[in-house]
């Protein structure tokens, strides 16, 4: 383990409960800000598309952000930036959009270099480290879903955002020891990295064409059923009430993976991590295969978000320790995942749109869950394919 400051493990916990939370935690007030602010609540739903596309666009550029000012000066960064485009977002409509594309552009960031931190200060700590921040994360998002809607009741949206806000102050006060300790000794670090690294272009790796394409299906499982699954369910005679309870079980699915999912995969040879991935890939599909024929009871809800929450809920944690192991210095690390989540988050972006847009063409639900099926059936065998080698890029 490389020396580090007391406050690096402290820093990457609150780095991960506010990588979602600045706007997963928006869509329960969606209705109150539509009555505060005059705007039809369908034209507020870019609230949760805005970041998917800033981290289809921009988690490309975050490698070359840290190998110039290095990686904890690079996080400092990007919280201030989270910070003022939270703070803005109560001013105006028009500044809640632009805050909301900021805070995006900060977490793209965030989300790729934070497995390069891993790899960097721990690197015999793979598993527990990435569950430290993939558990917060969830948690935060599953609380901060759960508690919008009361305190904004109470009080209002603005008070809720600036809520948030003071979160994000928090969450740059207990990082920027982090940026004093060992920012300049980390631009040396990521320059030799860089070297290291410049011989290749991961743009033209095979593999890790295959590991964006998983890892873009994958949140297409995920976003495609918080999107749609409530209406879907809601068209089979159940209440809007239960329909939004099994979003929220959704998110608390989540929890318990999220915590050993990485610890177990860093333990599996490549056989084992096949089989693991393509079991719980199919798990996925099952869940969609059920929509095919949908039924209005709870069970058949209830079952439909077990098996594609459960799916979804060891796909992501894994996938963020795949860019780790797959990976021989922070620096590969740092663009393996750029690469993968600038295409993947594109296809998360996309893929819920496509999927209502197919709904206006065919006012049915089949022709597009077909489509995803097969896709998500060749998810599983590119990751298999991924799997058949240790690692996708050599030091």
């Amino acid at each position: 383990m490389k020396n580090h400051s007391k406050f690096l493990i402290p820093g990457i916990v609150v780095v991960g409960m506010i990588l979602r939370l600045p706007f997963t935690a928006m869509p329960p007030i969606l209705s109150s800000i539509s009555k505060s602010e005059g705007v039809p609540v369908g034209q507020l739903g870019m609230l949760t598309t805005i970041p998917l596309i800033a981290f289809a666009l921009f988690s490309s550029t975050a490698p070359k952000v840290a190998q110039k000012i290095g990686l904890e000066r690079a996080f400092a960064l990007m919280l201030m930036l989270l910070i003022v485009g939270s703070g803005i977002r109560v001013i105006n409509t028009t500044f809640l959009y632009i805050g909301t594309m900021l805070i995006g552009i900060g977490v793209a960031h965030m989300n790729v270099l934070l497995p390069s931190v891993i790899r960097t200060y721990f690197p015999m700590k793979v598993g527990p480290m990435t569950s430290v921040f993939t558990f917060s994360m969830m948690l935060a998002t599953a609380v901060g879903a759960s508690l919008a809607a009361p305190i904004t009741a109470l009080t209002s949206w603005q008070v809720f955002v600036g809520l948030l806000t003071i979160l994000l102050v928090g969450a740059l006060l207990v990082w920027l020891p982090n940026e004093r300790f060992a920012a300049n000794r980390q631009v040396t670090q990521m320059a030799s990295d860089h070297k290291k690294t410049v011989r290749f272009n991961v743009w033209k790796n095979r593999n890790a064409w295959l590991l964006l394409f998983f890892g873009g299906m994958q949140s297409a499982m995920f976003y495609v059923l918080m999107a749609w699954g409530p209406t879907m369910a809601i068209q089979t005679g159940l209440t809007p009430a239960t329909a939004g309870l099994f979003s929220g079980l959704n998110s608390l699915i989540g929890l318990p993976f999220a915590l050993t999912v990485p610890s177990i995969v860093v333990r599996l040879n490549k056989r084992q991590r096949q089989w693991l991935v393509a079991g719980f890939s199919i798990l996925g599909t099952i869940g969609y295969l059920l929509l095919l024929n949908p039924q209005g009871t709870f069970t058949y809800w209830l079952l439909v978000n077990l098996f594609i929450g459960v799916g979804t809920s060891v796909l992501f944690p894994y996938l963020m320790t795949t860019f780790t192991l797959k990976t021989s210095t922070p620096g590969q690390t740092a663009q393996l995942s750029g690469m993968s989540q600038s295409g993947g988050y594109l296809i998360a972006a996309v893929g819920p749109a496509m999927f209502g847009y197919a709904y206006g063409w065919w006012h049915s639900w089949t022709p597009q869950i077909i489509v995803i099926v097969i896709l998500f059936i060749l998810m599983t065998i590119a990751i298999v394919v991924v799997e058949n080698r240790e690692k996708i890029i050599d030091a």
